[in-house]
């Protein structure tokens, strides 16, 4: 309860001043928005408490900093005046109480930055931290109230009664000092919570791709929006990953939970995304290997309440790191799709029609799971072939559920919006966020769009080579050729060298017994199908695509990864590793269903730009 004096003879006064406080308690501070709780503050004194009343707030504050700006030639500081109200005026008037030529502090429209000049009662009453009565000529009397809240100053409330109105006293200054000192609290919650507002949006922001990712055989546009000021910030992601073979992850996912702890578990789990990406594992243990990784986020926070029993908060801990995710797979060469699905929802496909009428948008019937973090059920795989022209739409609940749009509602209108004419994929990204509900506000939204274009045939070479040594200079001809196809002459020499060096590691140490063995109960090869497999029989297949850039790829049926040492100087092998991470851009291997795949990739020569090292010079530098 607040310290007012209570004078003798007046408790009516005493009842109103009690009354006015509970209506401050009721009305003040139900949002952490500065602007509306400097007008709830107004509302409750004008007219009950003052006639005149405003709110001026150093700028600091509406930033989430500390108020504590340099002051300036002349001992004061800038404040914004957020609000002002009125019994008596429409709008600001010239109370008259102002002097020494400044512009009168109480003719400061809403939203303007002024200055109160040194020796003021204003000026006095934000530097000691006490009210100030102000006399005045128009004005019965003026109080200037600092607002302060865990021992900053944060701005000035004035209250002014007219003439005709009872001069302040020492009971109304006690209980404006109460108004003011309540009201700033709330803004320095306010505040606090901007802070940490735009802290997780920075972070969040910080790990979302860029607004152009590029990708082989795919166009893709994607919009990212944060929910307002006035709503936490989410745990939505998006990514676009590039993976050897010029295969793309797409991948969308939303962390369950808000605040800075969400944007926190974004980040972690968005990172091990990547990290299992570029491992090139199947989607479905893309998703196991995370949901295992999400679970143990959750463990190492809640400690001791996983053994003992987790309390509430331990339990609002461990939600965090729930979290859905749809991670898709694209090879533009076969043009399939792998889809896995930890309870996200489903994606959308539009697929072009050969009269070129209105396309129409399905949700792709891709098993659900569920959600990261929970553990216990394996992840499915569905896969599907996607015809150039189509459009594949991820993206988050923000997008097409709200307290105003159900599920249903959105996924209709989604589905709607996307289907029609052809059109740029940016114009699609701005009407799907036009038609859509998505000025709530309530949670983040992310969108992924990719339009499908395959590389071209003659983009690609593909080769079965025999298990036999003549296959290396076979494979080497085969390469100068097709890149002289592709006027690419300049990376023939090394090109060929690194080709005959995957080429020799397959015959040597990729041809031994594999799980694809009759008897082994592998799967057949299903060439053209996803990642081609090592040819049947035990031969050896050669690949090149181009694109961006050149990358060759050589399959065998050996399960044993290759793995670079460092060769002695008397060793007379053992370097080919060596050399293809010398002269290419990168390199690495992967498991396949009937052995493994090495590749490497090459830049391709600009003009203006260095060439690339020379072979020969490489070879010299091994010794």
């Amino acid at each position: 309860m607040s310290d007012i004096p209570a004078e003798a003879g007046k408790p009516d006064d005493v009842r109103r001043a009690l009354a006015l406080l509970n209506a401050a308690g009721a009305r003040i501070g139900n949002s952490l928005d500065l602007d509306t709780t400097a007008r709830e503050l107004l509302d409750v004194a004008v007219p009950q408490f003052c006639d005149l009343a405003s709110v001026d707030l150093y700028p600091e504050v509406f930033s989430g900093e500390d108020p504590r700006a340099a002051e300036g030639p002349d001992g004061t500081r800038p404040l914004r005046r957020v609000a002002f109200a009125s019994a008596v005026s429409d709008g600001p008037i010239t109370l008259g109480h102002h002097t020494g030529g400044a512009p009168d502090p109480d003719h400061v429209e809403p939203g303007s930055v002024h200055r109160y000049p040194t020796g003021s009662p204003y000026a006095d009453a934000l530097r000691t931290a006490r009210v100030q009565r102000v006399p005045g000529t128009l004005v019965q009397s003026t109080l200037a109230v600092p607002m302060v809240a865990r021992g900053r100053v944060l701005g000035l409330v004035q209250f002014s009664r007219t003439k005709g109105s009872e001069p302040f006293g020492e009971r109304d200054a006690a209980l404006g000092a109460e108004l003011a000192a309540r009201a700033a609290v709330c803004v320095d919650n306010a505040r606090l919570y901007r802070r940490e507002h735009e802290r997780a949006l920075i972070l969040q922001r910080s790990l979302l791709p860029p607004d152009d990712p590029e990708a082989a055989g795919l166009d893709i546009a994607c919009r990212y929006l944060p929910g307002s000021t006035a709503s936490e910030v989410g745990g939505d992601w998006f990514d676009v990953i590039e993976l050897p073979g010029h295969r793309t992850a797409l991948v969308v996912g939303d962390v369950m939970g808000r605040g800075l702890r969400a944007a926190v578990a974004m980040g972690e789990l968005r990172s091990a995304v990547r990290t299992l990406a570029l491992l090139d594992l199947e989607p479905a243990e893309v998703l196991g290997a995370l949901d295992e990784i999400a679970q143990g986020l959750g463990a190492s926070r809640n400690g001791r309440g996983d053994r003992e029993g987790r309390s509430g908060q331990d339990a609002d801990l461990s939600e965090v790191y729930l979290a859905t995710c749809v991670y898709a797979v694209y090879d533009p060469v076969t043009r399939r799709c792998t889809f896995a699905n930890a309870g996200h929802l489903p994606p959308v496909l539009v697929e072009p029609r050969d009269d070129g009428g209105e396309q129409s948008a399905l949700l792709l019937e891709v098993p659900k799971g569920v959600p990261l973090g929970v553990g216990g059920e394996p992840f499915e795989e569905s896969e599907v072939e996607l015809p150039d022209g189509s459009l594949l739409a991820l993206y988050t609940d923000g997008l097409v559920e709200s307290r105003h749009q159900s599920l249903d509602e959105g996924l209709h209108a989604l589905r709607a919006t996307l289907s029609g004419p052809d059109r740029p994929l940016e114009d699609v990204c701005d009407e799907v966020l036009g038609a859509l509900e998505t000025h709530h506000g309530e949670d983040d939204i992310a969108l992924l769009l990719a339009r499908i274009q395959g590389l071209p045939a003659e983009s690609v070479g593909d080769w079965t080579l025999p298990a036999e040594p003549r296959s290396v200079a076979r494979a080497r001809d085969l390469t100068r050729r097709r890149l002289a196809a592709w006027g690419l002459e300049d990376l023939a020499d090394t090109t060929e060298l690194l080709v005959s060096e995957l080429v020799t590691n397959a015959l040597r140490h990729g041809m031994g017994v594999s799980s694809a063995q009759p008897g082994a109960g592998a799967l057949p090869a299903q060439p053209g199908v996803g990642v081609p497999p090592a040819a049947p029989g035990g031969e050896i297949r050669l690949r090149l695509l181009l694109d961006r850039t050149l990358v060759c790829e050589v399959w065998d049926s050996g399960l044993v990864q290759p793995r670079r040492r460092r060769a002695r100087d008397t060793d007379e092998g053992g370097r080919g590793l060596q050399l293809v991470d010398l002269l290419s851009s990168g390199w690495g291997s992967r498991r396949t269903p009937r052995g493994k795949t090495v590749w490497f990739e090459l830049a391709l020569p600009q003009e203006g730009e260095p060439k690339p090292p020379d072979s020969a010079e490489a070879l010299l530098s091994m010794f």
